[in-house]
């Protein structure tokens, strides 16, 4: 499985896990000329922009963790060019999908949503 494939059933995952948690989902893979948003949800009135990171292990550290300084800064900056925003409350998190492949078939093994993760 090609890492552009790994990466896109990981974030239909991720999308359905916010779903079924009442999130709205707003946009997906939103762009703007300094990098892309895996997901734009809303809750509660908050706009939440979600990065998704899809791992087989937790071998080499927890998803989360590639989430670096720079990879922040780049989201931070689409969030703040993104035009649907209507309230001040805004929100960044991290969902971490872990995976295993049987068969060529994507199986999840555990999902970790963490709310305000910069």
């Amino acid at each position: 499985m090609t890492t552009k494939i790994t990466g896109s059933c990981g974030e239909n995952v991720a999308a359905e896990y916010l779903e079924d948690k009442d999130y709205e989902i707003l946009e997906r893979n939103y762009s703007f000329k300094f990098g892309e948003v895996d997901i734009i949800a809303e809750k509660d009135g908050c706009t939440v922009f979600v990065e998704v990171k899809t791992r087989k292990s937790r071998r080499y550290g927890s998803p989360a963790e590639y989430v670096d300084f720079r990879k922040q800064r780049r989201i931070k900056r689409v969030a703040a060019c993104y035009r649907d925003i209507v309230n001040d409350d805004v929100r960044f998190d991290i969902v971490e999908v872990i995976y295993s492949e049987h068969d060529g078939h994507f199986e999840i093994t555990d999902i970790n949503h963490i709310e305000n993760a910069f």
